[in-house]
């Protein structure tokens, strides 16, 4: 009889964290320890919650054991109103050297493999023409991603020549209806009914659903062709953004209000109120080629776009409506 496999998860308490918790506690054939800094997390019956140790870097000793697999969420993002004046520092306090610490341990107690979510932003912030792919150059345009990117270094240069198999994520943005920064604040103007300048924006960006995130995270814990490898997922699809404003307000069950404004005086506007990274996120195209995913693990997204959109906009509302 094969052993269970025994899974640790930091960030289990984030938004991408308890929802590959509750993907994974589906598969009986792993063992589930959940890392998280509050004890006031439901978890599935099966999962064992541990407390983080220490402080937000991991100094603490962790729950690590010979054979284990990691997979490192736990970060510093979504920051929507910077307070530091050096806001680079608390990125790579958290992303660079909380990553290091939790690295080290596993590779002094000799865990399997380390898996660690990285960012497309590592890459760049937009694409033009040609999509992104593992082989293209590191392009960090964002604090963010600059720490995610050194973390991603230095993780290499930690486990090179040891027995730990690392593997590198990086995903674009994540969605849900409960999904938080940009999207939530995308969710709210779609739901507010207003009509929206989109129509004639012709971009291309890739997501990736929370849905098919967690189903690669997954394969990627136990597959053997996934050692030591990088890997850019999405859907597989690029959507615009009239794209996305026409699903999510289906799933909403809401007319799609959609009108055609000049780019142009948008991205006038944009620089005039400093708004060009809003801008460019919702009119530029960031497209990402994840065929690797498709042709080295055999992997194909659980749900397309549309139907991802779909669902999100529908839950979205249903938890609206459970609001006071």
């Amino acid at each position: 009889m094969i052993s269970p496999t025994e899974i640790l998860v930091t960030g289990a308490s984030g938004f991408l964290g308890h929802g590959l918790i509750k993907h994974l506690s589906r598969n009986s054939s792993f063992n589930i320890l959940a890392l998280a800094r509050t004890s006031n997390v439901n978890f599935p019956d099966n999962v064992t919650l541990s407390l983080v140790p220490g402080d937000d870097i991991f100094t603490g000793e962790l729950p690590l054991r010979k054979g284990q697999v990691v997979v490192h969420l736990a970060a510093r993002a979504h920051v929507t109103s910077e307070t530091c004046s050096v806001p680079l520092d608390l990125f790579r306090s958290v992303n660079v050297d909380g990553a290091l610490n939790v690295a080290r341990q596993a590779l002094s107690v000799g865990v399997k493999r380390f898996i660690f979510i990285s960012s497309i932003g590592v890459n760049g912030s937009n694409t033009h023409g040609t999509a992104f792919t593992e082989q293209s150059p590191p392009l960090p345009h964002a604090d963010y991603a600059l720490s995610k990117l050194e973390a991603e270094q230095g993780l290499w240069d930690l486990f090179k020549g040891s027995d730990v198999e690392l593997v590198v994520i990086r995903p674009p943005l994540v969605y849900a209806g409960h999904a938080p920064g940009n999207f939530a604040r995308l969710l709210r103007l779609v739901a507010s009914k207003a009509p929206l300048p989109f129509a004639a924006i012709e971009n291309k960006r890739s997501m990736v659903a929370l849905e098919n995130l967690v189903d690669f995270i997954s394969l990627c814990i136990d597959h053997p062709a996934a050692a030591d490898e990088l890997f850019l997922i999405s859907d597989g699809a690029d959507v615009s953004t009239a794209d996305i404003i026409r699903h999510l307000r289906a799933g909403m069950n809401l007319k799609n209000y959609l009108f055609p404004f000049p780019e142009l005086l948008m991205r006038y506007g944009a620089s005039v109120f400093g708004k060009q990274t809003a801008y460019m996120q919702l009119c530029g195209s960031l497209c990402i080629d994840s065929s690797k995913a498709r042709n080295l693990l055999g992997w194909f997204p659980k749900l397309t776009p549309e139907e991802a959109l779909r669902k999100a906009g529908q839950n979205y509302q249903k938890s609206a409506a459970l609001r006071p």
